[in-house]
């Protein structure tokens, strides 16, 4: 497994790209640690700032750990319209974990997303890269099962 040094020494680039590079990080050990921020803006010949701004604005960066599996829970208008905040309650308590929580076993981390492409079928749920639709409260336990 690749360290934060090492993909900052194999991803320089002039001008220096931060958003490339933190992508890089994430993608080697699953997320960017805050403790690290100095270290690749120095790297990178910026600010700590200009690093922690790029890290706060782009919502699929993180800073912590992420579970095994990633749950993008859907708070578009069409799973707003469908009540989703029902099935994202019995989801949280499952999951024992808010929305950008990890969940109790570490086996989850539920991010928040505004669309899904699944309008028709909503309200909608991707866990990993597959899409589910018409999550309801009642088929939280099933879903899950799959990825336990």
């Amino acid at each position: 497994m690749l360290d934060v040094a090492t993909v900052l020494q194999q991803h320089k680039s002039s001008p220096p790209n931060i958003l490339a590079t933190l992508q890089k990080i994430q993608e080697a050990i699953g997320y960017v640690p805050r403790g690290k921020i100095p270290e690749i803006a120095a790297a990178l010949g910026v600010t700590d700032s200009d690093v922690a701004g790029v890290l706060s604005f782009y919502h699929d960066l993180r800073t912590h750990p992420p579970g095994r599996h990633i749950l993008r829970f859907c708070l578009g208008d069409s799973c707003l319209a469908t009540h989703c905040e029902k099935s994202l309650a019995v989801l949280e308590e499952k999951l024992g974990c808010k929305l950008s929580g990890v969940s109790r076993d570490k086996r989850f981390t539920l991010e928040k997303v505004y669309c899904l492409g699944n309008c028709a079928l909503s309200p909608s749920l991707m866990i990993d890269d597959k899409v589910h639709g018409r999550f309801t409260p009642k088929n939280v336990a099933t879903i899950l099962r799959d990825y336990r």
